[in-house]
């Protein structure tokens, strides 16, 4: 933790990744209180993870490899910024599809950008280390965190507490210029 962009990479994981939260809670309460059926739910669900399998296996580390991890967490930010702002706005199936198709850029890149990172900023010795902080600060906590407020602003508000995250996902930009290499 004293290695400052390492700190800094932990911080921008638990933003972008801790946004998620609300929609691993609350996205298919959303859903199905909008008259969406399950297996229509189901396979909103499923092209996520078909996308985040596409970034991990084909995707992502090329486009890494061309933009570099710290424009890698700048775009899943807005990704996800976006992603969040879809949901806070709209129930209509394509626009659903569209943003459920970014998870993998708001957590598939994000990832592979922070494991590179994470690589690139400490030594070899500590990487073990570092990760399972990263694990457990960057992934774990923050989930955890943002998961239990995501109830009382779910309570609260319904899908416009997207916004909310929406909002957290992008406050991570301000952190990316400090991730680039020197």
């Amino acid at each position: 933790m004293a290695l400052p962009r390492f700190r800094r990479t932990v911080l921008v994981a638990a933003l972008v990744i801790g946004a998620h939260a609300m929609h691993d809670g609350f996205a298919m309460i959303l859903w199905r209180s909008a008259g969406i059926a399950a297996t229509t739910a189901g396979l909103l669900w499923s092209v996520s993870v078909a996308a985040e399998v596409l970034v991990f296996l084909l995707v992502g580390p090329p486009l890494l490899a061309r933009i570099g991890p710290a424009t890698g967490i700048a775009v899943a930010a807005c990704a996800g910024g976006l992603r969040w702002a879809v949901l806070a706005s709209t129930t209509a199936l394509p626009w659903l599809a569209a943003a459920e198709s970014l998870h993998g850029l708001s957590f598939a890149l994000l990832h592979l950008a922070c494991l590179g990172l994470i690589e690139a900023s400490t030594p070899a010795d500590l990487r073990t280390t570092a990760l399972a902080l990263y694990g457990t600060l960057g992934l774990g906590l923050s989930g955890v965190a943002a998961t239990l407020a995501s109830g009382a602003l779910y309570g609260a508000f319904g899908a416009s507490a997207f916004w909310a995250m929406a909002a957290l996902s992008l406050a991570a930009l301000p952190l990316v210029p400090a991730l680039r290499d020197r």
